[in-house]
């Protein structure tokens, strides 16, 4: 297994290092407007603004910054932000939290809400049931975060005011934002769980627990479902590292002090460093997340071997 660890991380490199150039040249080729003048309005002059361009190697030819930039990857230096000065890591570790907060309560309302929903449907395949949360499913996924983040705004904060409308610091700050989320991402969860469920369920393996006597939720949950998890495991995965790098719209919708926030603050601000930092970061975090799920394979089907 460790031989395995030590090969997927060398092939993610070559991985960062080209999502690295993209974001690079997004920046600094595609993206209108000058970071300095940006930054300093109407209230700088000509010479001061040459200064400061100066100072942060803007001047430089794009192959020059492109070397520097990879440079500091390799050090482990993501940079200095250009409109607060700070190192650009610091500033995302300050804000993780609030992401990771965010991203897990919803992958927990996403995973609570999608195993059981979809386990239900395989169990009674064609009854209301079934029809009821393959139908909701199907909505969940068609539902734009940001629209329903808007929806329950309109209904829980202004309509009944049992809720706050945005922010971050309390458990009731939490609940809106994590149920957008989450909701969404039970969709595709219940789907592959009945899906999953529905190949195993008919299996001989689940026939000999029925005739020994067992009892039906000791067939469902530990024979069939355990056998079925590896693409719901897949998803989940999946999702999680999506939830943590893509909360961007839920966070603005609800003033969530996230990451997600913080880069498009940085995209308005024209913040190259803050924005490569936080793309090649969340980056990194989605592959360690995939990495994790692919150990969980033989954690859940010990036929599986890491050579």
């Amino acid at each position: 297994m460790l031989t395995y660890i030590i090969r997927k991380s060398f092939m993610a490199v070559p991985i960062l290092i080209g999502i690295a150039t993209i974001t690079f040249l997004l920046n600094f080729v595609f993206v209108p407007g000058d970071p300095v003048r940006i930054a300093m309005g109407n209230h700088g002059d000509p010479a001061t603004i040459e200064m400061i361009r100066e100072e942060m190697g803007l001047n430089d030819p794009l192959y020059i910054q492109y070397g520097r930039f990879v440079g500091n990857i390799f050090r482990g230096d993501l940079g200095i932000s250009y409109t607060t000065r700070r190192p650009v890591f610091e500033m995302i570790m300050e804000r993780l939290p609030a992401t990771a907060m965010l991203a897990v309560s919803s992958m927990v309302i996403a995973i609570l809400l999608g195993v059981t929903a979809g386990i239900i449907s395989a169990i009674k395949p064609n009854s209301i049931l079934d029809y009821l949360f393959m139908t909701g499913a199907m909505i969940g996924v068609s539902m734009p975060v940001y629209w329903l983040g808007l929806i329950l705004i309109v209904i829980f904060a202004v309509n009944l005011n049992v809720l706050p409308v945005g922010g971050y610091g309390t458990f009731a700050h939490l609940v809106l934002p994590a149920i957008a989320l989450g909701v969404r991402q039970a969709a595709h969860i219940a789907r592959m769980t009945r899906s999953s469920m529905l190949e195993v369920i008919d299996k001989d393996y689940i026939k000999t627990a029925r005739a020994k006597g067992l009892s039906e939720k000791v067939v469902v949950i530990k024979h069939a479902l355990r056998n079925a998890l590896i693409p719901v495991i897949t998803v989940i995965g999946t999702q999680l590292g999506y939830l943590l790098g893509g909360t961007v719209l839920t966070e603005v919708t609800f003033s969530w002090p996230g990451v997600g926030r913080m880069a498009i603050d940085a995209v308005n601000r024209r913040d190259f460093p803050l924005i490569q930092g936080t793309v090649l970061f969340l980056a990194a975090i989605f592959i360690v997340v995939n990495l994790l799920v692919d150990l969980s394979y033989g954690v859940l089907d010990p036929r599986i071997r890491y050579d």
